[in-house]
């Protein structure tokens, strides 16, 4: 029978002996040469691709910047005008009244689709299908001449005399005619957009609330909308980016916007491409800027559903100068 202190003693002198599994090292050897050496795979055709992809985006550059057609001088003169500036404000004014009155008005439209009330859901369904299937541009045109239809328009009592009537003609004027025409047309995208938000909350999460005694309406409020955020605010910002290019086209009612004041300028000075680019480098810059809000927006309403937040452009390309230094490193070390 072995004792105790047999078993002691004999285990030093078995780790004295050769190394052991758990140790890895072998007699002889540095202790940096007991790993081996990992060398990042080399892509050549990720590198050609690149390589190809940075000429061709040289090239195109080259070709915008040293082609006097563009007339940069010329840019640069207008690119801060008074008359773009103004035209500049009254597209983000318009773009801000749009995008307000039309979420308004299809957040009720979207709770109408969803509702058990036959009549409301067929209203709401009816209204989203004609606003939808009709260009834009057709009806800003058709509510530009809603007078030749309602000359004038009254309040009183249905087929019988009327208190307040004025004429259609002072009341709609081509800026009222525009927010009227992109905020009916924005609200029937609306609608669906935040109909499939909701939808996208699991009807689990409003049964639990049926069942801790909580009314529809603090449900939809407290619970299903902030859930719904994430799948409605993607959406919504790509709305918002094309509303504000969607509204160039009331230039065609003589709306002063960003476009409709770059017309007016080469029409007089007929610098027609200039002026166009001005309008493009405007565009360019507003959509930028509600590209980084949108980010934030959707890292804002991540955070309930991943555990940690999705990286910011900045953190990305600090992860990849990272990667890029630790491959350099090991390449200069073979």
């Amino acid at each position: 029978m072995v004792s105790p202190p047999d078993l002691t003693d004999s285990a030093p002198a078995a780790s004295a002996g050769a190394p052991t599994a758990s140790s890895g090292r072998i007699p002889g050897r540095g202790p940096d040469d007991d790993l081996p050496r990992i060398v990042p795979r080399r892509r050549v055709g990720r590198l050609l691709s690149a390589a190809v992809a940075l000429l061709l985006f040289a090239m195109a550059v080259n070709s915008v910047v040293r082609n006097r057609a563009f007339q940069w001088e010329v840019v640069g003169q207008y690119f801060t005008s008074a008359a773009v500036l103004d035209g500049l404000l009254l597209t983000l004014w318009l773009t801000g009244v749009v995008m307000v009155l039309g979420f308004l008005l299809g957040i009720p439209l979207a709770v109408m689709r969803l509702s058990g009330n036959p009549v409301l859901a067929t209203l709401s369904w009816g209204f989203v299908w004609i606003f939808r299937s009709t260009p834009l541009l057709v009806q800003l045109l058709f509510w530009f001449n809603i007078g030749a239809l309602y000359p004038t328009l009254g309040l009183g009592v249905p087929f019988g005399p009327q208190f307040v009537t004025v004429k259609t003609v002072n009341l709609l004027g081509p800026a009222l005619t525009a927010v009227i025409g992109l905020t009916l047309h924005e609200a029937a995208y609306a609608a669906e957009v935040v109909r499939g938000g909701i939808l996208s909350v699991d009807a689990g999460q409003t049964e639990a609330a049926q069942a801790l005694g909580i009314g529809r309406a603090r449900t939809l409020r407290r619970i299903v909308v902030p859930q719904a955020m994430r799948s409605i605010v993607p959406t919504a910002g790509n709305m918002l980016i094309g509303t504000l290019k969607g509204t160039s086209i009331v230039s065609v009612l003589a709306v002063h916007d960003l476009l409709y004041s770059a017309q007016l300028v080469y029409n007089q000075t007929y610098q027609v491409i200039p002026l166009l680019m001005v309008a493009t480098l405007w565009y360019i810059a507003v959509t930028t800027v509600l590209s980084v809000g949108q980010f934030h927006v959707e890292r804002h309403y991540a955070r309930g559903a991943a555990r940690a937040l999705p990286p910011t452009p900045v953190q990305r390309l600090k992860a990849r100068l990272a990667t890029y230094r630790r491959s350099l490193l090991s390449l200069r070390s073979l």
